[in-house]
């Protein structure tokens, strides 16, 4: 059961050929026996799957089920699960129980879909390797010793594993579509305010977006048609109509123009990489796309204007971890200001506490127009780019990441080049714009993704032109050998 798709679990749970109690058991006992392995998993919550799964299998009987009715599923540990631990990885929440759930959680639990369990991240989103996290780092499984990519590392570990059909995850400069390239998976990035960021622990609120982690298009279709919506209570919500994200996916791709910017295979993109990439291109021109080369000639500032704009964010919003109201508190403190300082600090790890000061300089009397103002000039010409192609073409298309997955702890020391680990990622969540990423091949054995991009609200074309790919080939199918029975 565990290499099937959504859709083909879902047909299964309809026609009764499994109830959705057997279906949870199965993949709770792929945790219990790889999850050592991998640290996929901060908490599993074993009884609460259980109990969804029974209701699950009652709605089926009555014939109340939505598509994902009884389908098991892992959320990333930044949104708030009433009752359950929230995280966020860092020792800051360790014994943080959020007293609510966020709205992407609710909505998946209205369509009677059934939680596994919080899977493992960067602490706070602030990672591209998944290294960063309290309780240890995540391995990828198709080389344990490598990472998976981050933040939503465990995410999309769990799901590679196929140790969960799917999972949530969130993308503030590329921690779904970098961790999906990584491990070979179909993951999307919304466009911003399209799924709500209510109970979503925040990271750069300008930035960070929730979304599906899957094995192919059409299973993130269906989890997209539970998450997108607007919501009253995020004020950054966008209240747009919401399509049915499956109604497209088998249209032919003719007349769709497909741009390709030359500044995405330059310097700094490994080669294999690159030539998998734009074999991936060349696919979709036979299938009857017309290609034509694009420039974005300020995505060459993608990484520095991210990096004061996210850090900034990040100051203002984890101001709130101070020890008071809830969280960790530091033992004894003799004075207030001891209270802050030494919560704060014993709190925080070192990434999170590196981003904290870079964005409080930042935002600082006398260097604000400096940086701060300058950054976001910046991110409109980087928007503005992206304007002008989309007259020109339909969808952006070009690698996901430089590399395939890295050692772990290659890069934990050196925080510019991790940071480059998302360089063909970041721009998209600076323009807000929605973009996904697809396996398109192997290179020594690692996997290899296909990052496209396409106009505001476009989420259904995404998926459709993802879809369409997945039909004429099976890299989205492959399993990592150690995880196959």
């Amino acid at each position: 059961m565990h290499k099937q798709s959504i859709a083909s679990l879902a047909q299964g749970l309809r026609q009764g050929d499994f109830s959705s109690e057997e279906l949870t058991r199965h993949f709770l006992d792929r945790i219990h026996r790889y999850n050592g392995a991998l640290n996929c998993f901060i908490t599993v919550t074993e009884e609460v799957a259980l109990a969804d799964a029974r209701e699950a299998d009652r709605r089926l009987r009555a014939g109340e089920a939505h598509a994902l009715t009884g389908i098991p599923l892992a959320h990333k540990d930044i949104f708030c699960t009433d009752g359950v631990r929230t995280s966020c990885a860092s020792r800051m929440l360790d014994n943080f129980i959020a007293p609510y759930d966020a709205t992407v959680i609710q909505s998946f639990k209205a369509a009677g879909a059934v939680m596994l369990g919080k899977a493992n991240m960067d602490e706070f989103a602030m990672g591209s390797s998944n290294e960063t996290s309290y309780y240890g780092p995540v391995g990828n499984p198709w080389d344990t010793a490598r990472v998976p990519g981050g933040s939503s590392g465990g995410s999309a570990a769990a799901v590679a594993a196929r140790l969960a059909p799917a999972a949530t995850g969130t993308d503030t400069g590329g921690s779904i579509r970098q961790p999906a390239a990584l491990c070979g998976l179909t993951g999307l990035k919304p466009t911003y305010g399209r799924v709500s960021r209510y109970g979503m622990i925040a990271f750069a609120s300008s930035l960070d977006q929730g979304g599906p982690l899957a094995l192919t298009a059409q299973d993130a279709a269906l989890l997209m048609n539970v998450m997108a919506g607007f919501d009253e209570k995020d004020s950054t919500s966008i209240d747009q109509p919401v399509p049915d994200y499956c109604a497209a996916l088998d249209q032919p791709l003719d007349g769709l123009r497909i741009g390709v910017p030359r500044e995405f295979f330059g310097d700094g993109l490994d080669a294999a990489v690159g030539e998998l990439v734009q074999a991936a291109i060349g696919q979709y021109q036979r299938m009857g796309a017309a290609i034509v080369e694009i420039s974005l000639p300020n995505t060459r500032y993608s990484a520095p204007t991210y990096y004061v704009v996210a850090p900034a964010e990040c100051s203002s919003n984890l101001s709130r971890f101070d020890g008071v109201r809830y969280g960790y508190r530091c033992e004894d403190p003799v004075d207030l200001m001891d209270l802050y300082k030494r919560s704060r600090g014993e709190g925080f790890g070192a990434e999170v506490k590196r981003r904290i000061m870079i964005g409080t300089y930042a935002l600082s009397a006398g260097y604000y127009d400096a940086y701060y103002l300058k950054a976001q000039k910046l991110r409109q010409l980087i928007s503005d780019d992206f304007k002008k192609a989309f007259v020109e073409v339909d969808v952006i298309m070009g690698p996901t990441t430089p590399t395939t997955a890295f050692a772990a702890g290659d890069k934990l020391n050196d925080p510019i080049q991790m940071y480059l680990s998302d360089i063909y990622t970041i721009a998209v969540n600076l323009a807000g714009l929605p973009a996904i990423s697809i396996p398109c091949g192997f290179s020594a054995g690692l996997p290899v993704g296909l990052q496209i991009i396409g106009g505001y609200f476009k989420e259904a074309q995404l998926l459709h032109i993802a879809h369409r790919y997945q039909q004429e080939t099976d890299w989205h199918a492959r399993v990592p050998e150690a995880f196959e029975t």
